[in-house]
């Protein structure tokens, strides 16, 4: 977490040319995402078995909780050494529960799919065009076709497990020896806001003492389909722009989102006295949280905001401040041109112009499920550290609102993070600087 929030400060983005066989099956509008790190899974205890039987987004779910535990302090008591389960200890397997914001393993989806598709039918044009004759140019050639139609060799056989949108939490659940709730909320761009919600009002109504809560996706695929998808409905980042340059929400020159291949954050949250009682190190308080829905359209946001200003209102009420009691907003800022200048008059409209604002999302990109989550974390470390990361790009504002420009230092006490989605959720948090009172 130290390394990420370093490289958060230092304006750090992980912005990549898409892969380059990708414009054989497609033309893009779009050329650019951001792109995970190379990921040593040793260091997480991601064995081979766990990789053959988990999707990509259960397995990033799995390294943010490993992450989230030690970062914690919950010592674990071994259950099962064979199958890598632990207990966390002291604390009875029903007293937690699971909460993740994800879609589904749509990687693994597509790769049993082009399989089942791809596989015989490429076999026999290969009988078919030695059965032809060719001479050894036009075999070449028909061979080279059908090269780039990758596939896996084998269907695999856990396909339905690595697909289920409940696999993430399922993962986790089994890792831990998690007994209670185990929860999964597809809300798209919303969803790990909304999985961060779901547990801290779990923890506050007495259903659970602790909560492994956050968001982990993974959209990448052989293809370049799902980057296709988002690219025609005319959401991401334009073409032939400076891609060191291109995402920049809250801009006025900005053109789209920057897609993200994936990633990952875990949250532990407890209840206050607990955490206290065990000398955790408290990093941040959740205080408030609301959700709503448009109920207007599939892509694009109500044009009045209306909903997310009931939502942010909600969060307020449920937190007991005032909206002049917000210092830092960690804003959704997507970078797309309705979507920035609809955010930019709800925040003005709820919280007037005091608050500090940036975007994640201009160093990150978007991780659709996961982007809640990881925008949580960076509001924890804001709170804590006093100072947050500079919305990256932002040359010439689409408002006056008060953006945060260079890193330096703040006075935060109170936060809000918040997040919409396609499809019309909108959910929100409010969270608190902790001084161990």
């Amino acid at each position: 977490m130290e390394e990420f929030w370093r490289k958060c400060l230092a304006g750090y983005s992980p912005v990549s040319t898409i892969p380059e066989h990708w414009p054989l099956y497609a033309d893009y509008t779009s050329r650019i995402w951001s792109v995970l790190p190379e990921i040593d899974f040793d260091k997480f205890d991601i064995r081979r078995v766990d990789l053959l039987k988990y999707d990509m987004s259960s397995i990033l779910g799995l390294c943010a909780a490993k992450q989230a535990v030690e970062q914690s302090g919950w010592r674990l008591d071994p259950v099962d050494k064979k199958n890598q389960t632990y207990a966390l200890r002291g604390l009875g397997p029903d007293q937690a529960g699971v909460f993740i914001g994800t879609s589904f393993g749509v990687s693994s989806l597509l790769e049993a799919h082009a399989n089942q598709v791809l596989s015989r039918p490429k076999q026999a044009l290969r009988s078919v065009a030695e059965g032809l004759q060719l001479d050894a140019d036009g075999l070449t050639a028909i061979n080279s076709i059908l090269d780039t139609l990758p596939h896996a060799p084998k269907y695999h056989p856990l396909t339905v497990a690595k697909l289920m949108p409940n696999a993430v939490s399922a993962s986790l659940g089994i890792r831990y020896s998690i007994k209670g709730p185990a929860n999964t909320l597809a809300m798209a761009c919303a969803a790990g806001t909304a999985a961060l919600g779901h547990a801290f009002r779990s923890i506050r109504d007495g259903y659970v003492d602790l909560a492994m809560a956050g968001g982990s996706e993974y959209w990448n695929d052989n293809y370049g389909g799902i980057f296709r998808a988002f690219d025609l409905a005319k959401t991401l980042v334009g073409r032939d722009l400076d891609p060191a340059a291109a995402n920049r929400p809250f801009d006025k020159d900005r053109s789209g989102f920057l897609f993200s291949q994936g990633g990952a954050a875990i949250l532990i949250l407890e209840e206050l006295e607990m955490a206290r009682q065990r000398g955790a190190d408290i990093l941040a308080e959740v205080t408030g949280f609301a959700e709503t829905f448009d109920a207007y359209n599939m892509m694009s946001l109500a044009p009045d905001g209306g909903q997310i200003e009931r939502m942010l209102s909600n969060a307020l009420k449920d937190a007991n401040i005032e909206a002049s009691r917000i210092d830092y907003i960690n804003a959704h800022g997507t970078g797309t041109v309705l979507n920035d200048e609809i955010e930019c008059d709800v925040i003005e409209r709820v919280f007037g112009r005091k608050p500090k604002i940036n975007s994640s999302k201009s160093l990150l990109g978007h991780t659709i499920g996961a982007s809640g989550a990881l925008e949580a974390v960076v509001t924890v470390q804001s709170l804590r550290d006093q100072t947050t990361h500079a919305c990256k790009n932002l040359v010439n504002p689409v408002s006056d609102l008060n953006f945060v420009r260079d890193v330096a230092p703040g006075e935060f006490e109170y936060a809000c993070t918040h997040s919409f989605a396609f499809g019309g959720h909108n959910a929100g948090l409010i969270l608190r600087r902790y001084r161990g009172e």
